[in-house]
């Protein structure tokens, strides 16, 4: 009996049983309001990013919208397909940024907020892969023009524009892409600490 009672004080369950409680309490509120915090701030990038999507449309639909009325063969058509394409530019630019804007992040979970960061990452690639397939059509187009008498400036005007814009796009969506993914991993990294913080401070506990 006098035994069992010296093991009882040696392993007291009270102070595993608290050390337990403040890790789960401390590291359930640090990933709320962490994966918060890092949604947040995924959707800012974002946002910046669709301002200057929508910058440059608006600038390439005064410029192609100017440059139609004034210029004529291969660089009305140049400047035709640069306002067309900057139509589609700023409608997505505007789409993105209300759905952003409205996105009520306290009713998403922390799955639901890696998720959607995650799935614009990936939209990102899958777009860069379309830039470069762009940028090789308008190669072809331009390349083909001469052995059309007919739409030669056509087919050349718009081969340039789409090398143009694919060239921008291709840019632009693998600097978004580089900047939401070391949002990325500085979150992973900090979340790492702070799980590591956590655990110091169980084994700091169960040493008293």
């Amino acid at each position: 009996m006098k035994n069992f009672r010296i093991i009882k004080k040696l392993i007291n369950p009270k102070p595993v049983f608290l050390a337990f409680l403040l890790i789960t309490c401390a590291f359930s509120a640090y990933g709320q309001s962490g994966h918060e915090t890092f949604y947040r701030q995924s959707l800012g990038i974002q946002n910046t990013g669709m301002y200057v999507l929508g910058s440059w449309a608006v600038l390439n639909i005064a410029a192609g919208g100017y440059g139609w009325s004034q210029h004529s063969g291969k660089r009305m058509y140049f400047d035709q397909m640069n306002l067309f394409w900057n139509v589609v530019n700023i409608s997505i630019a505007g789409f993105a940024l209300y759905n952003n804007y409205n996105t009520d992040i306290s009713l998403l979970s922390n799955h639901d907020m890696i998720a959607g960061h995650l799935r614009t990452e990936n939209i990102l690639l899958i777009s860069t892969g379309f830039n470069v397939a762009y940028i090789g059509t308008g190669l072809l187009m331009r390349y083909l023009s001469d052995r059309s008498s007919k739409h030669s400036d056509l087919i050349n005007g718009y081969g340039s524009s789409i090398i143009l814009q694919g060239a921008f796009l291709f840019v632009f969506d693998l600097a978004l892409y580089g900047f939401l993914r070391s949002h990325k991993l500085e979150f992973l990294e900090n979340l790492n600490l702070a799980f590591s913080y956590e655990l110091v401070g169980v084994r700091f506990i169960l040493n008293l």
